[in-house]
């Protein structure tokens, strides 16, 4: 081996296990095979169904409601035992977090590990969703059950619903003593936790790191209203950089990665899926025309940051996994951020 392969190995990080689950898919394995097929998820919902979910009926009723999303099998299942929570608990806790730690510990089985069994410091960056249309097991299920919570509950409660306690719950029930850091950034949130975990590895903050993020709405079987120039598709398909693309359809799902430096990875025989050799993380400021939109500087920025702390050029990339929400503001404002970053004509540009 020469200089420039130690060189290589000291400044990039493995990603040695994963797990998953999406729409229609309840493992990495059936996640590849969709995708290799081309198979959309989405779920369409007949009236009865949104009615038996407990939906409005003036909702189901209203022209702009869009009866579809991606839904994940059996959420609401989990073996608290296994992990030594009490049934009173995990009622009490939201299913993110339930999902959250079972992903976590299925990702660190599939990298070969039990969480006894790591050696070093295990970090955890992740994040759950929260707002308007999350957190719905707190507002759906707990708030809305008479006699359901006593004030014996508030602290357990509160601890199993609010995201501040993620990744901590994890680090706790896994007994993992790197850092545990929750990541709220929308949109960007599992990445952006990757990212983290990505400089805490190089800058030696941790050993191996748990990064991914968890967002599952109550009850599962709801549509949402569109609303024109609004993110939601009419009609409950997604198509990214296509002619016909409307918007985005909301989905519920749960990832995780673990990673290693990449050195220590090959040092331990680990199974290695994929090497991450640079990560960047930006904002777009004021750059931009509204709050909510996406930026071409800005994207353009962070891309070229991420190859340049890789010491990767453009021109040898052959691959570009892309944001692609399906919406006329965001895809063509994407396309022309890589163009940018990529330095190639629009005319002659293709992802």
């Amino acid at each position: 081996m020469n200089e420039t392969d130690n060189q290589s190995e000291q400044d990039a990080v493995a990603i040695i296990g994963m797990s998953c689950r999406f729409p229609g898919a309840e493992s990495v394995e059936e996640f590849w095979e969709n995708l290799v097929a081309g198979k959309e998820s989405i779920s369409v919902f007949s009236d009865e169904e949104l009615l038996a979910a407990g939906i409005a009926p003036e909702k189901v009723a209203d022209p702009n409601y869009v009866k579809a999303r991606g839904l994940i099998k059996n959420p609401e299942m989990f073996d608290a035992a296994f992990f030594g929570i009490s049934p009173r608990e995990a009622e009490l806790m939201d299913p993110q977090q339930r999902l959250f730690l079972e992903s976590c510990w299925h990702a660190l089985e599939s990298a070969g590990y039990a969480p006894s069994s790591v050696a070093g410091s295990v970090g955890v960056w992740g994040g759950m969703s929260t707002g308007m249309n999350n957190n719905t097991y707190l507002l759906s299920n707990l708030h809305s059950s008479p006699g359901l919570l006593d004030s014996s509950d508030l602290l357990p409660a509160m601890l199993g619903n609010e995201n501040d306690y993620l990744t901590t719950r994890v680090s706790y029930k896994l007994n993992l003593r790197g850092p545990s850091v929750n990541v709220q950034s929308a949109c960007s949130t599992s990445l952006v936790a990757a990212a983290q975990a990505f400089q805490s590895l190089m800058t030696y903050g941790c050993d191996v790191a748990l990064a991914g993020g968890v967002s599952v709405s109550f009850p599962q079987k709801d549509g949402y209203l569109h609303q024109e120039g609004d993110i939601g598709s009419p009609d409950g398909h997604c198509r990214p950089f296509d002619a016909k693309a409307q918007g985005t359809v909301f989905s519920n799902g749960v990832g995780v990665v673990v990673l290693k430096r990449l050195e220590d990875a090959i040092a331990d025989d680990d199974t290695i899926y994929a090497v991450i050799r640079g990560a960047a993380i930006n904002n777009d400021g004021s750059s931009k025309v509204s709050f909510a939109a996406p930026s071409v500087d800005g994207q353009a920025e962070v891309i070229a940051m991420a190859q340049a702390i890789a010491g990767v050029e453009p021109e040898s990339i052959s691959y570009v996994e892309t944001h692609g929400t399906g919406t006329a503001l965001g895809d063509p404002i994407e396309v022309a951020g890589l163009t940018q970053a990529f330095g190639r004509d629009p005319q002659h540009t293709a992802y």
